[in-house]
């Protein structure tokens, strides 16, 4: 057979079964190599990220202009003593002297030499500092040496705590665990062999492993935010495992009708493996649409999960055919199921589909209300940043957070920073008249002394507001000076800093989340348009998609936004959904969306054009594919549902989400919405104009003309995950 595109995966799957010895050493050394590639680089992450043209990056940009002192992140040390911190001051002085000596450090000054630096009480003092950013994961990088020194001064009678995203800490490692844990249960049940489970497990973490190496390279290109390869975790062993369970499932069913290693290998990788193909190449895309966003925050973000994804692709079509050469004949031992030499007529999901198809209204109606009452809360929806006040309780950034909160109240957690230039003396008096109308404004706590720069031509304002950093009226006072008290002093001030910085970034991500999702709805429409040659299957699938999203989104702010059922998911209060998370979760389940659309449909649509019969084609189509859909699910839901166990509020976020939009969508979505609008519809489901015909390419995810059924009996234990070609 000659080399062509429509055979390609095929070709590269029967090669890989042929010389599976050397497939599987040069995936060992890909492993191996990566690992230790990463591993002597090492991490560079970061947090935050220029957004250009906004107020906040363009006072951000007069800083590192004008205050080259001032440059770095943000970090606060918050020292606190019972018997008052006065009392420690040589101790205080000597770890300020130690700390502004520490490479990486480019500024810290003792607070007892400050205005306002020390409680009303006396017993809570603060030093902010700047840590260069540069040094973030390097052998100059001061946050080790800064944590064993607050270690020490514990000891000495002081409490010292470290508050900024450098000193965020947070794992993963029980979640990982208990995911992997879920989806070899699963499996076990679903395949009832140990070798068939064991296939699965080893091809995803072949490719998570190797993924995250590649999140620790990318880090070393691209911006790429700390929890980028927790993210890339979740959805590489999601991915992984439901993709080789696919194929798993083809192979093993064309093994039972008598075919031979090569055989089962070429009928699995041309209908599963094109399959998974088409939906890992979808999530890529998809991924890699947050690079449209404008905002280098997400380069690493998109190139990490993506690079997940497209390792866990490869990992099936090429590591899976080795390894399923070397299971063979036996990849059927040390079964757990009873056989029995019986085939039912009639199995359960061909009864819950009649069932269906005899109330489609009632089911329809039923189905849309669910959706709809868990999207409600959208409408709600808040998009802002958390603050540490959210953190682990007992970590030291949630310490310091509520020692600066008792201490300076809680604005003193997120100090707005007014910078001006000031080229002349009249400019000069905006600012003061501007440090006078900031002292008068609502909302705000105390105002800082007017600092002006070495050169004169600019000048900074520091302003503690009244609530803490993640609060709405906070976000409103940052708005009213922008658009009032500034405006009125004539001073042409901006408003930065890490809080004026988080407001502007949630105004970004809210004006670009419609436009994003709206191109993500508009390719998988025009996918799914080519695949199937059907108007109102995927516009049906996008309003579903649509909709099932909706509802994961309106559980995140009733769990996250709300804090209902806070305690029971390990939250320490309500706050608002960061901002990049809604972008983030359609992204990724619009991918998975698809993923089970195609697998369903086109069992559909097969039978369809075999029969011309469209209930009974919902019926062969949905009871064919339901059991493999559901184990399928049930692993993403356990394995992104483990990762809420994480310490790390952000990844708890993405956990849930994810879960409950997989959960609605193999559920209410695939089983309930999906057979009751297609026999509402008819024939109707199939129209497409034959002008569109005609200019649309055709693009075949399962190979035609469909394979042969089953040609002798099965027990029913052995018919479980069964092909989707009839």
């Amino acid at each position: 057979m000659g080399l062509t595109l429509e055979h390609m995966i095929e070709q590269l799957a029967a090669l890989c079964h042929r010389r599976r010895w050397t497939v599987l050493f040069a995936w060992l050394a890909v492993v191996v190599g990566v690992s230790l590639v990463a591993g002597a680089a090492g991490n560079r992450d970061v947090d935050g990220g220029r957004l250009n043209g906004t107020d906040s990056d363009k006072a951000g940009q007069i800083v590192d202009r004008e205050f080259p002192a001032a440059g770095g992140s943000e970090a606060t040390i918050v020292f606190s003593a019972p018997d008052g911190v006065a009392a420690h001051r040589a101790a205080i002085d000597q770890f300020v002297d130690s700390t502004r000596a520490l490479a990486g450090v480019t500024g810290a000054v003792t607070p007892f030499d400050q205005a306002g630096r020390v409680s009303a009480d006396g017993r809570t003092a603060h030093v902010p500092v700047r840590l260069d950013k540069s040094t973030r994961g390097t052998a100059a990088d001061p946050t080790g040496a800064l944590r064993e020194r607050a270690a020490a001064m514990r000891r000495e009678g002081v409490d010292t705590e470290l508050l900024g995203e450098a000193f965020t800490a947070g794992s993963v490692p029980a979640g990982e665990g208990f995911g992997l844990l879920a989806a070899a249960f699963i499996l076990l049940i679903a395949f009832g062999s140990v070798v068939a489970m064991g296939l699965p497990i080893v091809t995803a973490l072949a490719g998570i492993v190797t993924s995250l190496g590649c999140v620790t390279l990318w880090s070393h290109v691209v911006q790429t935010p700390g929890f980028t390869a927790q993210v890339a975790s979740m959805i590489g062993i999601g991915v992984g495992i439901d993709y080789a369970l696919f194929i798993v499932t083809r192979y093993r069913a064309a093994r039972r009708r008598g075919l031979d290693g090569a055989q089962a290998i070429d009928e699995a990788f041309g209908t599963a493996g094109r399959a998974v193909a088409f939906a890992g190449c979808t999530v890529v895309i998809s991924l890699l649409g947050m690079l449209l966003m404008g905002m280098s925050f997400f380069h690493g973000l998109a190139l990490g999960t993506s690079s997940a994804v497209l390792v866990a692709v490869l990992a099936a079509l090429t590591l899976l055919p080795a390894l399923l050469g070397f299971a063979g004949e036996r990849i059927d031992r040390l079964s757990l199921h009873r056989r029995r030499h019986h085939t039912p007529a009639e199995t359960a999901w061909h009864r819950w589909s009649r069932l269906v198809q005899r109330n489609p209204k009632r089911f329809a109606v039923a189905g849309l209300v669910v959706l709809l009452v868990c999207a409600a809360p959208v409408v709600s929806m808040r998009l802002a940043t958390a603050d540490a006040g959210n953190d682990p309780v007992g970590s030291t950034t949630r310490k310091a957070y509520d020692l600066l909160a008792d201490g300076f109240g809680p604005g003193a957690n997120g100090p707005l920073f007014i910078v001006a230039e000031t080229p002349d003396a009249a400019a000069g008096g905006h600012v003061a008249d501007l440090a006078a109308r900031l002292a008068d404004t609502p909302g705000v706590a105390s105002v800082g002394p007017i600092v002006r720069s070495p050169s004169g031509r600019a000048a900074t304002i520091t302003v503690i507001p009244t609530t803490s950093p993640q609060d709405v009226r906070t976000e409103d006072l940052v708005r009213d000076l922008r658009d009032v008290v500034i405006p009125a002093s004539g001073s042409g001030a901006h408003v930065g800093g890490q809080t004026a910085s988080n407001v502007d970034f949630a105004d970004l991500m809210s004006s670009r989340l419609p436009i994003f999702i709206g191109a993500v709805l508009l390719l998988s429409f025009l996918l799914l348009l080519a695949v199937f040659r059907s108007v109102l299957v995927p516009l049906k699938a996008v309003v579903m998609n649509l909709l099932s999203i909706g509802a994961a989104y309106g559980v995140m702010v009733m769990v996250f936004q709300w804090g209902w059922l806070a305690s029971l998911f390990g939250l320490h209060g309500a706050a608002p959904i960061e901002p990049w998370a809604p972008m983030m979760l359609f992204a990724i389940v619009f991918g998975l969306s698809m993923d089970y659309e195609v697998f369903l449909l086109s069992a559909v649509k097969e039978d369809y054009d075999a029969t011309g019969d469209n209930s009974h084609a919902v019926v062969e189509g949905l009871a064919s594919t339901a059991r493999v859909i559901t184990a399928a699910a049930a692993i993403m839901v356990f394995v992104f549902g483990s990762f809420i166990l994480g310490d790390l509020r952000a990844i708890k976020l993405m956990g849930l989400g994810l879960s409950v939009a997989v959960l609605v969508d193999a559920t209410v979505v695939r089983m309930v919405l999906v057979p009751a609008t297609m026999e509402l519809l008819g024939d109707r489901n199939w129209w497409l104009p034959r002008w569109l015909d005609r200019v649309l390419p055709h693009l075949a995810v399962e190979r035609t003309p469909p394979l042969a059924v089953v040609s002798a009996p099965v027990g029913e234990d052995e018919r479980e995950l069964e092909p989707v070609a009839r």
